[in-house]
C-alpha cells in the first residue's frame, strides 16, 4: 500500500511540474474568490414588482392564489436563501433573505384569518383541515436547513420543504373551494377581521422601527437597519398583493359600502413602502442635514397605510 502511495506521489511529481503545479493552486484561489461574489450576484433577487400576481385569477379566492403564486417564486423560483449554510453564496444575502422572511410572515398572518374566519360558515363550524395545516407549516422557521448537530444529529425537515408543502395544501385548498366543496365566506365583518388582523401587524412592525430607531443611531454603518428595512419592505410588499386581490374577491362589498376611494389610497401607501430602494440604508439622526433615516421614513408611509386600513374598517362598521 505505501509503496503504491510512493509510486503516485513519484509519478505526479515527474509528470506535473512545480510550476505548473503553482499555477494550478493560483487557479483554484481565484475560483474561490470569485465565488461568492459571482454566486451572490447570480442569486441575489428582490422583486418588488406591484403587478405580480395580477395574471393569477381564480374560480376559489384570488388571495389565496397570489399567497401560492408568491411562495412559488420565492421558495421554489427564486430560492429560499434564508437557510443556506456557510459554503453557499446565499448565506451571505441578507437582504434578500429578510424580504422573503417578511413575506412568508405576512401570507403566515393571512393563513390564521383564513382559518379563523374566511374558511369557515361560522365561528362555531369546523375548521378547514387544509388551512389548519397550512397555518402550522407557515410558522417553521425560515433558517432551518436538513442538519443542524446542536438540535439533531439526524436530517430534519428544511423551511423549503415545509413551505412548499403549505403552497400545496393551499391549492388544494383552493381547488376544492372552485367546486364547492370548502368555505370562503365573503362578508363585511369578515374583510373587516381580515383587515383589523393586517392593521395589527403593520403597527407591531411600525413598533420595531421606532424601537430600532431610539435605540442608537449607526446611521450609515448601521449594519442591522437594511435588515428590518428589507423585512418590512418583504412584508408590505405580500399585504399589497393579498389586499389587491382581496378587493377581487370582495368586489361586491366595496362597491355597495363606497370605500373604493379609501382602497385606492390605501394601495398608494403599500406602492410607496415598495418602492424605496435606497443603495444604502441609512439609520441616522431624523432630522439629520445630510443623510437621511430611511427606516423612518418607510416606517411614515407604513403608517399611513394602516391609518387608511383603519378608515375602511371604520366604514365597514357603520
Amino acid at each position: 500500500m505505501w509503496e503504491t502511495i510512493k509510486d503516485i506521489g513519484f509519478w505526479l511529481k515527474e509528470t506535473i511540474s512545480w510550476k505548473v503545479l503553482k499555477r494550478l493552486i493560483y487557479l483554484l484561489i481565484v475560483l474561490l474568490l470569485l465565488y461568492y461574489p459571482v454566486g451572490m450576484f447570480l442569486i441575489h433577487k428582490i422583486d418588488a414588482s406591484p403587478d405580480f400576481g395580477l395574471e393569477y385569477s381564480s374560480r376559489g379566492s384570488n388571495a389565496v392564489a397570489v399567497s401560492v403564486a408568491l411562495i412559488d417564486r420565492e421558495v421554489i423560483q427564486n430560492g429560499w436563501v434564508s437557510n443556506d449554510p456557510i459554503f453557499k453564496p446565499g448565506a451571505f444575502l441578507d437582504n434578500m433573505s429578510n424580504f422573503q422572511t417578511g413575506i412568508i410572515s405576512a401570507i403566515a398572518r393571512f393563513s390564521y384569518e383564513l382559518v379563523d374566519q374566511l374558511g369557515r360558515t361560522r365561528g362555531s363550524s369546523a375548521v378547514d383541515p387544509d388551512l389548519q395545516e397550512v397555518s402550522g407549516l407557515l410558522q417553521y422557521a425560515g433558517d432551518i436547513w436538513w442538519w443542524n448537530p446542536s438540535t439533531s444529529l439526524m436530517p430534519v425537515a428544511t423551511s423549503e420543504q415545509q413551505y412548499s408543502k403549505a403552497m400545496e395544501q393551499l391549492i388544494i385548498y383552493n381547488e376544492r373551494l372552485a367546486r364547492g366543496n370548502a368555505v370562503f365566506e365573503k362578508r363585511a365583518d369578515n374583510l373587516l377581521a381580515t383587515l383589523d388582523r393586517i392593521s395589527l401587524d403593520l403597527g407591531a412592525s411600525s413598533a420595531s422601527i421606532d424601537s430600532y430607531v431610539k435605540s442608537g443611531f449607526g446611521c450609515v454603518l448601521d449594519l442591522g437597519a437594511d435588515d428590518l428595512f428589507f423585512n418590512i419592505k418583504g412584508q408590505a410588499y405580500a399585504y399589497r398583493l393579498i389586499l389587491k386581490a382581496l378587493r377581487k374577491d370582495f368586489e361586491q362589498i366595496i362597491a355597495t359600502r363606497d370605500i373604493a376611494t379609501s382602497w385606492d389610497e390605501m394601495e398608494v401607501s403599500f406602492n410607496s413602502i415598495i418602492a424605496m430602494d435606497p443603495l444604502i440604508i441609512s439609520n441616522c439622526e431624523v432630522d439629520g442635514l445630510i443623510f437621511q433615516n430611511h427606516l423612518a421614513s418607510e416606517g411614515f408611509y407604513l403608517l399611513r397605510a394602516r391609518t387608511q386600513l383603519k378608515e375602511i374598517t371604520n366604514i365597514l362598521l357603520k
